[in-house]
């Protein structure tokens, strides 16, 4: 028996659903289940479109990061670069717009560096990490209520923040890890060219 088939005895089927409520940005589902041996359950869960995030690298090493407040822990988090997929957005194009609107830097290469789902008990989230290097700053252009402090950190101070609890964000959390993996040689990254036209036909 496969990895796949073995799996067929965990699935859960959706017997019957509906959406709980529908924000501007979010929508909750709450969906009844049968569970593998038969019985009923209630499954509550947020339905996203998707984000992506950036670790953006200077050519002196260091992080570009953001200081932001985030209301529901009700305090400033740092974090790199990130935001939601706009309908038939592609990662990479959301991670080049994310990246000049946040912080007006560009960037002259790319990496993909994978996905990871952040809260898979109760969203569909999934953050497309990207890398990016060769960055030419520039005027940000903030979505109106947004406030973001933009500046750069060495990755060991990154590092000594997450070791002492001031850096908590899952995704910034992860993105370290991937960066540092790719420091130490067991990640080769995929680089690609900017695609200029993009760039150039989306600055403000």
């Amino acid at each position: 028996m496969n990895r796949h088939e073995d799996e067929r005895s965990l699935h859960e089927a959706c017997v019957e659903g509906r959406v709980a409520y529908e924000g501007d940005f979010l929508k909750v589902r709450r969906d009844r289940v049968r569970l593998p041996d038969g019985r009923l359950a209630q499954r509550e869960y947020i339905v996203h479109p998707g984000a992506v995030m950036v670790v953006p690298l200077l050519d002196d090493g260091r992080f570009v990061l953001e200081r932001q407040f985030r209301y529901p822990l009700g305090r400033v988090m740092i974090e790199f670069p990130a935001g939601k997929l706009d309908p038939g957005e592609s990662g990479l194009r959301c991670a080049m717009r994310e990246l000049r609107e946040e912080t007006g830097y560009v960037a002259r290469q790319w990496a993909r560096a994978g996905v990871l789902h952040n809260a898979i008990a109760y969203s569909t989230e999934g953050i497309e990490v990207w890398f990016a290097r060769g960055l030419t700053p520039g005027a940000a252009s903030l979505d109106e209520g947004e406030f973001v402090e933009v500046f750069a950190a060495a990755p060991q101070e990154l590092d000594a923040w997450v070791r002492s609890g001031e850096v908590t964000d899952a995704k910034t959390l992860i993105g370290l890890l991937w960066w540092q993996r790719w420091q130490a040689g067991r990640w080769c990254p995929d680089w690609r060219p900017t695609d200029d036209t993009y760039q150039a036909s989306s600055l403000p």
